[in-house]
């Protein structure tokens, strides 16, 4: 299956994470916080919690601040503890935006995200205004060059859902079910096609296109909204144009 490629914009993204690394280590602190403390601490018990475990690894974050987020979230040592809260709104142009957050706090978060809205041209919705567009699913991410046979085969020998090659610079997408998410990268990765990014994510059915200065607007609140200490993942029905970066 063909489509447009997403990967300089997963690339967009990672660079900017690193850009924001003590922010990410915070993120990823709640996170394995949260998936510890509602799956239990054992990683190889729980695929969320692995998941966070190899996100934190992969920026290198030190192994002591991975067990000690573990042991705050399972009563070992004490912690705060975080709730999960989603918001949904518009950016400009239509854009739908879903914004998943952790936090103690939740006036301080639902003002704070309130507010990116309102300053950058968007607007806050209700619960379930957008997120019927949007479908939850693994992606595992191949940069462009690898083996498209090869990545095709271990893919349907993991039973993924489906296999995605974008024509336009190669790269690759294996999507699968959310609950299947580990046992396909695990499938993947033991006959040596470990993808370049792997995460659970949400994915727009349809796109909304935009260009030019309301491209670069929808940058902006998204890039707002991602920098706020107590969101972690922002999503976006977006197909930016591209100066959206300019």
């Amino acid at each position: 299956m063909s489509g447009h490629s997403k990967w300089a914009n997963i690339q967009h993204r990672k660079g900017a994470q690193d850009a924001k690394r003590g922010k990410v280590f915070t993120k990823l602190v709640r996170e394995i916080g949260v998936a510890a403390r509602m799956g239990g601490g054992d990683p190889d018990a729980n695929p969320r919690l692995r998941l966070a475990v190899d996100n934190a690894m992969a920026v290198s974050m030190p192994k002591d601040n991975i067990e000690r987020a573990i042991k705050k979230a399972t009563g070992e040592l004490e912690g705060v503890e975080y709730e999960e809260i989603r918001y949904e709104g518009y950016a400009p142009g239509g854009v739908a935006v879903i914004v998943e957050c952790m936090t103690d706090n939740r006036q301080r978060t639902v003002a704070d995200v309130r507010h990116a809205f309102n300053k950058l041209g968007g607007n806050l919705g209700t619960d379930g205004s957008v997120s019927y567009l949007f479908k939850k699913m693994g992606v595992l991410s191949y940069a462009p060059g690898v083996d498209e046979d090869a990545i095709t085969e271990a893919a349907i020998e993991a039973t993924a859902d489906d296999v995605k090659v974008y024509e336009e610079d190669g790269s690759i997408e294996v999507l699968t079910a959310p609950e299947q998410f580990d046992v396909v990268r695990t499938s993947m990765e033991k006959v040596g096609l470990k993808p370049d990014n792997a995460e659970v994510t949400l994915r727009a059915e349809t796109e909304v296109a935009v260009e030019g200065k309301i491209a670069q607007q929808v940058v902006k609140l998204l890039e707002w909204l991602e920098d706020l200490d107590d969101v972690q993942t922002v999503y976006s029905n977006a197909d930016l144009g591209t100066d959206a970066y300019a």
